[in-house]
């Protein structure tokens, strides 16, 4: 198995983020996490967050930025990205007005295509990160989610997989993986236990339905760069939940290295 970065996915901790942003990101890089995705900076200037992430030695993965950001300004969202020495601008959900129809998310194509050009000409990757929803509809035989991937270039757009969202709606997270293999740099670990009020229940890691050792090892054997840990909705305090879910890595991942 090689050996991937293990980063979080920040949304997990917002609450705690928007009390302390800087105190909360101290306590994630003390846990352990190697480093970040951001679902906003806290009203950083980007060259204060690229200094506080090198002082706790924390690597700026990339940052969900909202498709309404990206249409706003796209090269605004870049740039910040760039400043803080991220890799990845990543698009993370498509609201439900706007992927009613098969017309509709062959527009979202274009524009992914598009967005996804310019920010690698800019020097960065754009990826799209999958809920269940990408395989509620299919467009000439293929799941949204498949039918986005073969819309674009490689170059333009890579994959990062949710692999509890895989599962949830069905389908064979293990087998995705393979299907994306190369093009998956971003893998999301997040552990599920059946759902509450309609809506995933996630968990901490290894406290749910998921095989995440298979999960992990398809991922190696698939080319990820970054296991990005996320969840959704913690029973506990979040940061309790991000500690559990580092610890259940550093047994059943880390040891084996």
């Amino acid at each position: 198995m090689r050996r991937m970065g293990i980063g979080l996915q920040l949304f997990t901790v917002r609450e705690d983020l928007a009390k302390d942003f800087t105190g909360t990101l101290r306590r994630v890089a003390e846990l352990g996490y190697e480093g970040v995705e951001f679902a906003g900076y806290g009203g950083m200037s980007a060259e204060k967050l690229k200094d506080l992430l090198q002082e706790l030695n924390l690597k700026a993965i990339g940052a969900h930025v909202s498709l309404a950001k990206m249409k706003a300004d796209l090269n605004k969202e870049i740039e910040y990205l760039l400043a803080i020495d991220a890799s990845y601008l990543i698009c993370p959900h498509i609201a439900a007005e706007d992927r009613q129809t098969p017309e509709a998310w062959q527009s979202l194509f274009t524009y992914f295509a598009e967005a996804g050009q310019q920010v690698k000409e800019k020097g960065l990757q754009f990826a799209y990160h999958n809920h269940a929803f990408e395989f509620e509809m299919k467009i000439n035989d293929q799941y949204v989610f498949d039918a986005m991937y073969a819309s674009a270039t490689p170059a333009a757009l890579q994959v990062e997989l949710d692999a509890g969202w895989i599962q949830f709606a069905g389908l064979d997270a293990l087998q995705y993986i393979a299907n994306y293999a190369g093009r998956l740099p971003l893998l999301h670990l997040k552990d599920f236990k059946g759902e509450v009020n309609g809506q995933i229940n996630t968990v901490e890691l290894g406290e749910g339905e998921i095989d995440l050792p298979s999960v992990i090892q398809a991922g190696s054997d698939a080319g990820v760069e970054w296991i990005v840990v996320e969840q959704d909705r913690c029973a506990n305090p979040p940061l309790e939940s991000v500690a559990t879910s580092y610890n259940w890595l550093k047994q059943n991942y880390l040891s084996k290295f």
